[in-house]
């Protein structure tokens, strides 16, 4: 011991130091409270949108869910007000320019406020690229990367005004790593991930943050929702099987439960472990072992052909 009873090799100022740097991270690792907080989700009428709506409300966020089939919305606004949540459903599509204004003005004025944005409306088109046109492309990067884009750039006044926000882009594997077959796709989602990637890092911390989620394949039923061009039967058959399986796809409400907790922890990007362990072998078995592969169709309804919508 020393004089003032300190054991040797103490320092007081470097403990409480290292004690105040230690709640700092500990503080920025707690999720925040999402109660009250007003949110968007775009492609909330089915699939990984609904579920993400339905975790949201079980945090306490009232809503804000759009999608293009008002039927189909009304059916998902229906269940979510089942549960309790309270929702306003908003029959749109995300790539009219009009749209992004129209759902920030309603949620200022049903709740006087916008704290979350989720951008996850989008649609796939599975075919070879011989088979796709300008017109494929086109769609994809204006529902996929324009929607998105115009829709934040909506939003930041409002959270900027207010000192608070969140804005959540819903990704895909397939803007990390391109896929065969998907290229309308994949090349939406990389300019999706490039826009809320980039927007992150210049708006940084806060107090608007920007999460960025690419998930790997989802068992949603999207396969049912893709548009299928060339030998859609075989197109079909191999996309189907990807998306349904467990060993290479994940199960989407743990997925939601996934992104809503990123959202919470204002993380910058989240990778979803199916994504994570994606590859081309698992995405196309036959393109990659260079071998024809006979796989059975899981499913007896017909595939549709040309372009896609929201999953």
């Amino acid at each position: 011991m020393v004089d003032g009873g300190l054991a040797e090799g103490t320092d007081p100022v470097a403990d409480r130091g290292r004690a105040g740097g230690a709640a700092v991270i500990s503080a920025r690792r707690t999720p925040d409270d999402l109660r009250g907080e007003v949110a968007i989700v775009t492609g909330a009428s089915r699939g990984l949108g609904l579920l993400l709506a339905r975790e949201l409300a079980r945090q306490g966020c009232p809503l804000v869910i759009c999608a293009r089939d008002s039927a189909e919305l009304d059916r998902a606004a229906a269940q979510l007000r089942e549960a309790g949540a309270e929702v306003t459903a908003v029959a749109c599509d995300v790539t009219d320019e009009a749209t992004p204004s129209r759902l920030v003005q309603t949620a200022l004025e049903r709740h006087g406020r916008l704290d979350i944005v989720i951008s996850n409306a989008g649609i796939i088109q599975v075919g070879p690229v011989q088979q796709a046109s300008p017109e494929h492309f086109e769609a994809a990067l204006d529902t996929m990367a324009l929607a998105p884009a115009r829709l934040a750039l909506a939003a930041l006044p409002v959270m900027h005004g207010q000192r608070h926000g969140r804005i959540v882009t819903i990704a895909s594997i397939g803007g990390k790593l391109s896929v065969p077959h998907l290229l309308p796709y994949s090349t939406a989602k990389f300019a999706a991930v490039g826009f809320s990637e980039g927007l992150r890092a210049e708006l940084g911390r806060g107090p608007v943050t920007v999460t960025t989620v690419v998930p790997g394949l989802m068992r949603t039923g999207s396969h049912l929702q893709a548009r299928f061009t060339g030998q859609a039967g075989k197109e079909f058959t191999w996309f189907s099987l990807g998306a349904s399986l467990p060993v290479v796809s994940m199960d989407a409400e743990r997925a939601a439960r996934q992104i809503i907790e990123a959202v919470r922890g204002r993380k910058d990007r989240l990778c979803t472990a199916a994504a994570c362990r994606s590859r081309p072998s698992l995405i196309d078995p036959a393109a990659a072992s260079g071998r024809s592969v006979r796989m059975r169709p899981i499913s007896h309804k017909q595939p549709k052909s040309s372009l896609g919508q929201e999953r």
